[in-house]
């Protein structure tokens, strides 16, 4: 055997025995200051992190090098590197960041200010505040669309969404939805948006092209008091098929028909379920339960629920890194 053909045969052989890294999910224990990190294959927490004062919302760089982090009491964005899983700067962002979205650009990061009932909009390279837009009461979901042309505030007491032309930073429709808007998810085209309603009880679902709503959803939990049904965070699959909706202190996540809109089914999980996030192949969805202090693990195919991971006390947000 000639020196090429071994050198192919020893590189086979070393890709045969080392076995491929799993992906892991991040997740920001609000009242620890604290990310746990959770191996997705094991379902064992590997490492947990010291952040900032009560972190919050969390979500990654597009090219998966960098984690950003609301450090909500520290009124700062955080940046975690994630090859040393180090802290290595800081944004400026107002006063309490709740959430937060990144444009496809990689470049801009809105932020939902809730003291200050305004969005600031940051260059993460430059670290310079590029806008700061006046929003309704107490501001707290944040979402970009795909095609990066729309980011979307919701506020909370003024229950509106306000659409913000990503290249003016301007607001051109303001949509009024349920009380205590929470959360917007786009779909992968950009032509749908979900937003939920805490305390409305509802979700609303809005043509992107019109800016109009087009249906509006509410759940009835079988055994569970309305009040407590409080929809929160929410997934979509990439393929259309499903929407997950977090329903909060209900303890369940509503499995919806993304076409048709019907509730499938409504799995229970831990306590005061509130964020949500699909792993890489889309085969599990990962739930923060809060008052727990776990994760809940959902199997997407079966529609069941696996197993719970204990985690840190009050986990709020959740990311899966896909390149891990």
């Amino acid at each position: 055997m000639n020196n090429r053909l071994k050198r192919t045969a020893l590189a086979a052989m070393i890709g045969l025995s080392t076995p491929a890294l799993a992906s892991v999910a991040y997740v920001s224990n609000e009242k620890d200051n604290t990310l746990s990190i959770i191996d997705t294959d094991t379902h064992m927490v590997l490492e947990t992190i010291e952040v900032g004062q009560r972190p919050r919302g969390i979500l990654l760089s597009k090219d998966h090098t960098k984690l950003y982090i609301c450090a909500s009491d520290d009124d700062t964005v955080q940046v975690l590197d994630l090859a040393t899983r180090k802290i290595i700067d800081t944004l400026p962002s107002g006063e309490d960041p709740e959430q937060f979205a990144l444009h496809p650009n990689n470049k801009h990061l809105y932020i939902a200010n809730e003291d200050d009932a305004i969005v600031t909009v940051v260059d993460v390279d430059t670290k310079d505040v590029l806008a700061q837009i006046d929003v309704g009461i107490e501001p707290e979901g944040m979402a970009v669309s795909p095609d990066g042309k729309w980011a979307v505030n919701t506020s909370e007491t003024t229950s509106m969404l306000h659409w913000i032309n990503t290249e003016t930073f301007e607001i051109e429709k303001n949509i009024v939805v349920g009380q205590r808007p929470r959360h917007v998810e786009f779909s992968k085209d950009s032509k749908i948006a979900w937003a939920s309603a805490e305390i409305g009880g509802t979700v609303h679902i809005i043509d992107v092209d019109k800016l109009e709503q087009i249906h509006q959803m509410s759940f009835k939990v079988p055994g569970v008091n309305q009040d407590r049904v409080q929809p929160v965070g929410i997934e979509l699959t990439s393929d259309g098929k499903y929407a997950f909706v977090a329903l909060g202190p209900s303890n369940h996540v509503a499995v919806v028909d993304a076409q048709s809109y019907e509730v499938l089914d409504y799995l229970l999980v831990g306590a005061r379920v509130w964020q949500l996030d699909l792993d890489k192949d889309e085969k599990h969805l990962y739930t923060t339960n809060g008052v727990s202090g776990d994760v809940s693990v959902i199997d997407v195919d079966e529609l069941k629920v696996l197993k719970s991971i204990k985690v840190g006390r009050y986990p709020w947000g959740v990311v899966i890194d896909p390149s891990s």
